[in-house]
């Protein structure tokens, strides 16, 4: 989940932000990424330099230029918190995420006025006129680099109104967490068990074509495999097989391959650790060619699921429906 975080000057944004990283969130700032640039150059690090240097590094380098800095670092596994999203090509840059969450969060003038004067930072305008004047150069530029703040807000996904007590505004976020938990995509059985096959698929050493099917019994792996050279033999990609070596067309001199296929290996593996697959379904990457057709209805197995369509299909189909087999084919995720 990455949750973004827009909003106007003392609205409340940075306790958002430490609120979701007390709950395991790693919090990037693209402020940060301008107070890194501001003390490589030697420049003081103040709200009206931060803001000068934004617009020339979004003129330079495009304006979602601080958005990919941070979008480089994000790891598909982590929880992470964005601040200070003020442009809406920093919005497009991590809507490429389909986990991304924008959160505009919102305050009175009035109240966020105060709330920097008891903030009480060094470069945060103290009169009233000051503070106007830096929401105006902020909210937008007549310059599509500059900040856009205006924009940024408006495409926001959710609103938190933070106009009382901190409590409150917590229990807000907190109550806008399980909404989106609740809401979250989750692969089906199909997805699930076909992108465990695709990663075991990276295992293979053929020159060739990787392919990997995994065999599953009530909703639980049983045995997987990938194609590659018997257990001892060396490795296809080290000169193994020298039938995929020479990267022949597809379809010649499969009687001299060495490489066993990813349905095979998977069956064998089940055989040799004396698992039975009787009632199995079988998802594989490739739909499965004669010989591994052969042996998926001599094991028993009740269903195969494929993705990508193996030269030499029909026959292998037209054998699977008469032994009773139930094939189907999905698209690719």
């Amino acid at each position: 989940m990455i949750i973004g975080l827009t909003g106007k000057n003392g609205s409340g944004k940075g306790e958002a932000a430490n609120f979701l990283k007390d709950r395991g969130f790693h919090y990037y700032s693209l402020s940060d990424a301008l107070r890194d640039e501001a003390k490589k150059r030697g420049q003081e690090v103040a709200r009206d330099v931060l803001v000068a240097l934004g617009n020339e590094l979004r003129e330079k380098e495009g304006p979602g230029c601080l958005a990919e800095r941070i979008f480089a670092r994000l790891d598909p596994e982590k929880h992470y918190v964005i601040d200070s999203i003020r442009h809406p090509s920093e919005v497009r840059v991590f809507r490429r995420r389909n986990d991304f969450t924008l959160i505009r969060i919102q305050a009175p003038e009035k109240l966020r006025f105060e709330r920097l004067k008891q903030r009480g930072r060094e470069h945060d305008p103290r009169a009233w006129e000051d503070f106007r004047a830096l929401e105006a150069q902020e909210a937008k530029s007549a310059n599509k680099t500059d900040q856009q703040l205006d924009q940024a807000l408006a495409l926001a996904d959710l609103q938190i109104d933070n106009n009382g007590p901190l409590k409150e505004m917590h229990e807000k976020v907190r109550q806008v967490l399980l909404e989106l938990a609740q809401k979250a995509p989750r692969p089906g059985w199909d997805e699930y068990f076909m992108n465990i096959a695709k990663v075991a698929a990276m295992r293979s050493s053929c020159v060739k074509r990787k392919i990997a099917a995994v065999i599953v019994k009530d909703k639980r792996i049983i045995s997987t495999g990938y194609n590659g050279t018997p257990r001892g033999i060396t490795n296809c990609r080290d000169g193994g097989c020298p039938r995929c070596n020479a990267i022949d067309a597809s379809g010649k001199d499969l009687g001299e391959c060495l490489c066993s296929h990813g349905e095979e290996n998977a069956i064998v593996q089940a055989a040799y650790h004396g698992v039975s697959l009787k009632g199995a379904a079988l998802y594989t990457t490739f739909s499965p060619c004669l010989m591994c057709t052969k042996m998926i209805i001599n094991a028993g197995i009740a269903e195969v699921v494929y993705q990508g369509n193996y030269p030499f299909l029909e026959l292998s189909l037209k054998l699977l429906d008469q032994a009773g087999v139930t094939v189907r084919k999905i698209a690719s995720s």
